[in-house]
């Protein structure tokens, strides 16, 4: 059973844990793969943003993800988010079942559709699971991001009306 709840400044090793992985493999986000521990939580937890974890039963944190208006002004009753599931979860249904909540909250909260900038698309599972929770690709960055195995590499703008 997966849980998801507010994190809390005590959740920062656990957050941290699951991002640095993610971070220096450079494949996913386009955060610096040098980025420090403080530079990385200030990101993720920048004001304005809204930070979840999820936990299993027995209160292990296996992904977090964040939620925000994806503009201010005109455009913040569109919502963003970002992702991040540990390593060892991949494949356990996390970010499915954070990708519902971060869906629902953002409705509850009046957001009116939620918007991902910049997926990257030899990101095959995310772009399959992101599709399978009703997203679709509206715009494609040819070789917007340099992955550290495929190079250049295209960055989709993936949109769901809420």
């Amino acid at each position: 059973m997966i849980t998801i709840r507010p994190a809390t400044s005590a959740d920062q090793d656990s957050l941290w844990q699951i991002m640095e992985p993610i971070i220096r493999a450079g494949e996913t986000y386009d955060f610096p793969r040098d980025t420090t521990r403080a530079a990385a939580l200030a990101a993720w937890l920048a004001p304005g943003f809204q930070c979840f974890v999820a936990e299993d039963a027995q209160h292990q944190v296996l992904g977090t993800y964040v939620l925000h208006p994806n503009r201010s002004g005109g455009g913040s009753h569109v919502a963003n988010c970002g992702y991040m599931t540990a390593v060892d979860a991949n494949g356990k249904g996390v970010a499915r079942a954070m990708c519902a909540h971060s869906l629902d909250t953002a409705r509850a909260q009046g957001f009116r559709a939620m918007q991902f900038n910049f997926v990257i698309a030899s990101n095959h599972r995310a772009v399959k699971l992101w599709t399978g929770m009703g997203f679709e690709t509206v715009g494609r960055l040819p070789e917007a991001f340099l992955h550290p195995v495929h190079g250049y590499t295209d960055a989709l703008v993936m949109f769901q009306r809420l």
